[in-house]
């Protein structure tokens, strides 16, 4: 039975004209990528002083990376072991190196059949665009994303407000983290922007699916994305992974929870 759906993509991370070193990782399959175990793409934003948030993002998306290579058969379950890995792995070398804090957001997708499955923690995003529309699948995990999950404050402000990137959740910044899995249907002609809080904190939703609507490649509208959030004077690292689904094969089971594994959460509050 043939799961494997034909996709492009591609992928861009730059260092942007404020940060001196890119703490941004991006991963998208390499020429050993076997399509019949499903697709991997994911995108990381580290922090940490000094070269620690390179560290943790690369790390990360590493574990994640090999954790898929090991896959003998297509499974989404192995996106739980593999942030745990990579959320304890990321701890320890932290102590190891004697540098304190440092993590990194993370937002994966693995794509089975017409099936995505999404692991989330932090502020990094995962937006569908499907008819010339946008929508954001992630929540992100800030002090501002909950204000205005509460409605203390309106969607609109969460982009200018100076606490924006004030993070509740992080992978590497304690033993436990509590990630958010979600899964999604998808259809024939559906593309998908994985992106740092680098690009869509000056890239509107809208402008999200214009992009994506207009340009004719995964590489244009990577580059395209990139190209608006520099001129538009973005003050961080900026990255984006875009893939379009061409056609759709075997549908796959939906086999993973919708619901956050109920792991103890011991992070407070911190920023980048």
């Amino acid at each position: 039975m043939n799961f494997a759906p034909e996709i492009a993509s591609s992928g861009l991370s730059v260092t942007g004209p404020v940060r001196e070193n890119n703490q941004d990782s991006i991963h998208l399959p390499g020429p050993s990528h076997s399509p019949e175990l499903g697709w991997l793409y994911a995108v990381a934003d580290g922090m940490g002083g000094y070269s620690g948030g390179e560290i943790a993002s690369r790390l990360t998306l590493d574990t994640l990376n090999k954790a898929y290579s090991r896959l003998d058969h297509p499974d989404p379950k192995f996106l739980r072991t593999a942030v745990e890995s990579a959320n304890l792995f990321v701890y320890q070398k932290a102590q190891q190196l004697g540098m304190g804090r440092m993590g990194t957001t993370l937002t994966a997708a693995y794509i089975l059949g017409n099936m995505l499955y999404l692991a989330h923690v932090g502020d990094s995003r995962a937006y569908l665009i499907r008819n010339q529309k946008a929508s954001c699948l992630t929540a992100d995990h800030t002090v501002v994303g909950d204000m205005m999950r509460a409605k203390l404050i309106p969607q609109d402000k969460v982009r200018t407000h100076a606490q924006r990137s004030k993070l509740t959740k992080a992978i590497g910044l304690g033993m436990f983290v509590q990630p958010d899995f979600t899964s999604h249907r998808l259809a024939e002609g559906d593309s998908l922007v994985l992106c740092t809080d680098g690009l869509w904190s000056v890239i509107q939703d809208d402008d999200f699916a214009r992009v994506t609507s207009r340009e004719s490649t995964p590489e244009s509208v990577a580059r395209e994305l990139i190209e608006l959030a520099l001129y538009r004077e973005t003050d961080d690292n900026a990255s984006a992974v875009v893939f379009h689904i061409s056609k759709i094969s075997e549908p796959a089971a939906d086999s993973i929870q919708k619901k956050p594994i109920k792991w103890i959460n011991f992070l407070g509050k911190f920023s980048r």
